[in-house]
C-alpha cells in the first residue's frame, strides 16, 4: 500500500458523449489514450478492459444510461500522482462526461446466481452506479439498500445474477497529468457514488419484463427523491450502461504502444 490509497483495486469509468464524435473519439482511445495508460501505468497495473455499451431500447435509456466506453483497471496499486518523469496525456477530441470510482477487486456482496454455470445463459450486464441523496447518511442508505431493497430485487422473474460492490475511498482519484489549459472542463467527472452493482439478464425481453412490465413490489424509502424504482434521480444519484461479458478490448494483453 501506497500513501495514496489502498492495493488491489478496481477503478471504474463510465463514459458518455455527443454520439456525433464516436468515430474520432474511437481513434483517440485506441491511438493515444490506451497505449499511454497502458505504458505509462503497466508496472501497477494487472488488467485494463474496456467495453462498448450495446444498442439497447427507450425503456433502458431511463436510468442515467451512458452511451460510450465502461474502462475497469485492476490496479495491484495505486501510483503517485502528477507528472513522475512522464508527459502529459493526449488530449481527446472532445471531453467525454464521466462517472469514476474505486472498487475492491472482488464485489463485496454476492446476493443470488452464483450456482449458474457459463453455458447456461447468455449475460447482458446492467452496470449501475449509485449514491444516496445529499443529507442520506451512509449508514441508513445502505441498510435500507442491503435489507430492504436487495431481497425486493431478488425476486424480478428474468434477473438470475445479482452481486455489487461497495466503493472504496482513493486519494486523488485517477494518476495521470493533462497539459496547463487541456484539463477535463470543471463539472464533467462526476465522483462520490457509494456503490457498483451488476444485474445479469439473458436478454432484454427478460431485462423489460423484469423490469418495466412485471416488476416485485418494491418498498419506496422515505428519503426517496424519485418515485419509481430505485428510487434514486436518474442522472444525479444513479447512472448505468449496458454491456456484455466480454470485453471490447483488453488492452493491457493487446495494445502495442507507440511510445
Amino acid at each position: 500500500m501506497t500513501d495514496e490509497g489502498p492495493t488491489e483495486v478496481k477503478s471504474v469509468v463510465l463514459h458518455d458523449i455527443d454520439i456525433d464524435q464516436i468515430a474520432a473519439m474511437e481513434k483517440w482511445y485506441w491511438r493515444d489514450h490506451s497505449p499511454e495508460i497502458v505504458r505509462r501505468f503497466g508496472p501497477w497495473e494487472a488488467r485494463h478492459d474496456s467495453y462498448l455499451p450495446v444498442d439497447v431500447p427507450p425503456q433502458a435509456r431511463a436510468y442515467g444510461f451512458y452511451n460510450w466506453r465502461l474502462t475497469e483497471g485492476y490496479w495491484r496499486d495505486i501510483p503517485k500522482f502528477g507528472p513522475q518523469g512522464e508527459l502529459s496525456f493526449t488530449p481527446p477530441p472532445i471531453y467525454p462526461t464521466v462517472a469514476a470510482c474505486f472498487v475492491p477487486w472482488q464485489p463485496t456482496e454476492d446476493f443470488k446466481g452464483w450456482e449458474v454455470m457459463p453455458h447456461e445463459k447468455n449475460v447482458l450486464r446492467w452496470y449501475v452506479l449509485t449514491r444516496y441523496p445529499e443529507g442520506v447518511s451512509l449508514e441508513e442508505g445502505e441498510d435500507w439498500f442491503l435489507n430492504t431493497h436487495v431481497p425486493e430485487v431478488c425476486e424480478q422473474k428474468g434477473l438470475y445474477r445479482f452481486f455489487s460492490s461497495r466503493t472504496v475511498p482513493v486519494k486523488g482519484g485517477l494518476p495521470g497529468t493533462w497539459a496547463p489549459g487541456s484539463e477535463p472542463p470543471q463539472g464533467s467527472v462526476h465522483v462520490g457514488w457509494a456503490r457498483v452493482s451488476e444485474l445479469w439478464y439473458d436478454n432484454f425481453a427478460d431485462w423489460r419484463d423484469s423490469v418495466i412490465d412485471n416488476p416485485p413490489e418494491y418498498t419506496k424509502p422515505a428519503w426517496a427523491e424519485h418515485d419509481a424504482y430505485p428510487f434514486l434521480k436518474p442522472g444525479k444519484d444513479v447512472l448505468s450502461t449496458y454491456v456484455l461479458e466480454r470485453p471490447t478490448d483488453e488492452f493491457w494483453r493487446d495494445a502495442r504502444s507507440y511510445l
